[in-house]
């Protein structure tokens, strides 16, 4: 299968802790996948959807406490606590170690090993990087061979000398000889592991059968383990979409997006713009890696191949290219079946047929408090399949970033669209987006605003104020001219209880005046904060938007502004000396403009 001396010995040592039944070294063929689904599909652990309303799909649902990632058993095992910094849970890596190693011992007896070698990124590109998953998980299989390039082709780009990132998985759950499987291996949330080691630049996971807890390719080595390799290198990984933006004149350009859960990622990602002429099409909707090209630009790749997104909610009205997109060849997970193996969610835009399951395999009741679909239910699904794919999703070279978009979810304070003065300011825009909190949320009050910077707080590898550093140092290592522009944006301003923007495909009127900013026109001006589309520049031509709407979605208030200031403040207290001092002189600067 492959003369890497390296891998070899490495999947002979792990063979000896885990001690499974078989070893199997995933080609990635569609023979396989076909294998292993079906062999699911046997054991009651898949359900085949109905071929004719979604062909080639199939239907998994996990057990009651592994529905989500969970953040206090993810763990960053660097050398010093200072190094995870205070947005991450530490351990030590070595006492961690020898605690893994307790439970790996004999954790795959009775089960196959699969060895699963993948590409993060287009096959052979620079940006890209090879990884190797082992995992006792076919659930793990057929899901990495979507959202990564998994197989035969990878080991080939990795060939006899190259270096992989390692990434262990075990259920935790071995049998013994006779013993009967469950529908759903895993182990109880207190047992879970999910731990990243920046130093050796590893992954351990165990415990957990499911998304991002055992995808290891997604979240913690597209995120947690590349951010470090990116400050150590010189690049960026974060947790942002790509899309490219072509007006009506046929000139294209690609923004990256980073926004916190809830705040219309994927359909940013995928939108269809509302606006005559212009075209959105999706690099992807999750991660974005960033490098410098020969031309000092920033050029990004995404790392993955696939879509793993939440359901509920997702119709053809609210999003039709996702929707369009999980139509056939999809795995869902968490969802409700109807009596004809079809799926459903709250959401989907019709009622559920009588007779359905809900996602904990009972007959749903459609007037009781609990749902139908899990609220963090997946799809998983190419990314070739969406009818919004960008052309160069697989460019080894990627493309060329112009923006870069922050935003959360802003009742007040933040205005409808805003630019960064200069790149240090962008940084600083992006280490305090946030959302506030709108309804009873234990530990937090309503209004309260929950920090995410970059939101990247849940996937930053090392100390976040480091991370900051690392922004700032980029923004050196090119002409300012070469550097993406930075804007920040909030959908969500009310005013009265009421949305001063429509959102969704409406949302393009924003990123044409983005795009058109990006072209230097002359149809911004200065405000204590940062840049401001001059009135008229968004075109609200066809919208139940009036000018007095617009001023309100775009109006900055001195008194929430000194509030915002006084949070800003008291969050940066938490990173001490790691904080760049670049971030205090910006804050300062809208302090003083707003006098």
């Amino acid at each position: 299968m492959t003369k890497n001396i390296e891998l070899i010995n490495w999947v002979n040592h792990w063979k000896e802790i885990f001690q499974p039944k078989n070893i199997h070294w995933c080609d990635g063929s569609e023979e396989e996948n076909q294998n292993i689904l079906d062999s699911m599909v046997a054991s009651g652990v898949a359900i085949k959807l109905n071929e004719e309303k979604k062909p080639n799909s199939y239907y998994f649902q996990t057990d009651d406490s592994d529905v989500a990632r969970i953040e206090s058993r993810t763990f960053i095992c660097s050398e010093t606590p200072e190094k995870a910094g205070p947005t991450n849970n530490w351990e030590d890596p070595n006492k961690m170690k020898q605690e893994m190693l307790k439970v790996y011992k004999g954790a795959m007896k009775g089960r196959t090993m699969y060895v699963m070698p993948f590409s993060m990124g287009p096959l052979g590109s620079d940006k890209s990087y090879i990884g190797v998953q082992i995992t006792d998980s076919p659930y793990v299989v057929v899901h990495m061979r979507i959202m990564t390039r998994m197989g035969t082709k990878a080991l080939e780009v990795l060939g006899e000398n190259g270096h992989f990132i390692p990434c262990i998985h075990s259920v935790g759950y071995p049998l013994e000889e006779g013993q009967k499987d469950v529908k759903w291996p895993c182990r109880p949330i207190e047992e879970k592991y999910i731990c990243q080691f920046p130093q050796t630049k590893e992954i351990w996971s165990y415990g957990s059968g499911y998304g991002g807890n055992a995808l290891l390719g997604k979240k913690c080595f597209a995120l947690r383990i590349a951010s470090v390799l990116g400050k150590e290198e010189g690049w960026l990984a974060e947790h942002m979409l790509i899309l490219g933006i072509t007006n009506p004149k046929g000139e294209k350009k690609y923004i990256a997006a980073a926004f916190p859960s809830a705040c219309g990622k994927t359909n940013l990602a995928m939108l269809i713009p509302t606006i005559p002429g212009w075209k959105v099409e999706t690099i992807g909707d999750d991660i974005a890696w960033m490098k410098f090209g020969q031309d000092g630009r920033l050029w990004a790749i995404n790392p993955e191949n696939g879509f793993f997104g939440v359901v509920p909610q997702t119709s053809i009205s609210t999003n039709p290219n996702a929707y369009l997109s999980i139509q056939h060849n999809t795995l869902f997970t968490n969802v409700g079946l109807t009596p004809d193996n079809d799926v459903w969610w709250e959401g989907i835009g019709y009622e559920c047929p009588e007779g359905s399951l809900d996602w904990k395999n009972r007959v749903y009741d459609k007037n009781s408090s609990e749902p139908c679909a899990q609220s963090n239910s997946r799809f998983t699904a190419p990314i070739a399949q969406c009818p919004a794919t960008d052309p160069a999703y697989d460019e080894t070279n990627g493309v060329p970033i112009s923006a870069i978009l922050f935003g959360g979810r802003r009742q007040t304070t933040v205005p409808l669209v805003y630019e960064a003065k200069n790149w240090n300011h962008g940084v600083m825009i992006g280490s305090v987006i946030g959302s506030e909190i709108t309804s009873a949320v234990i530990g937090l009050k309503e209004g309260e605003l929950r920090h995410d910077p970059f939101a990247m707080k849940p996937f930053c590898g090392y100390n976040m104020g480091d991370y900051f550093q690392h922004w700032i140092d980029l923004g050196k290592k090119t002409e300012q001219d070469k550097l993406p522009k930075i804007f920040c944006v909030n959908w969500f301003r009310k005013d009265n209880g009421k949305w001063l923007w429509p959102g969704y495909g409406e949302n393009s009127r924003v990123l044409a005046y983005i795009f058109d900013r990006c072209n230097n026109e002359d149809i911004a001006i200065d405000s204590p904060i940062g840049k401001i589309p001059k009135p008229g520049a968004i075109n609200i031509e066809g919208l139940k938007v009036s000018e007095q709407d617009m001023e309100k979605a775009m109006k900055i208030d001195k008194k929430e502004w000194e509030t915002e200031i006084i949070r800003t403040e008291k969050f940066y207290e938490i990173f001490g000396s790691h904080l760049p001092k670049e971030l205090r002189e910006e804050l300062q600067t809208i302090k003083d403009n707003l006098k």
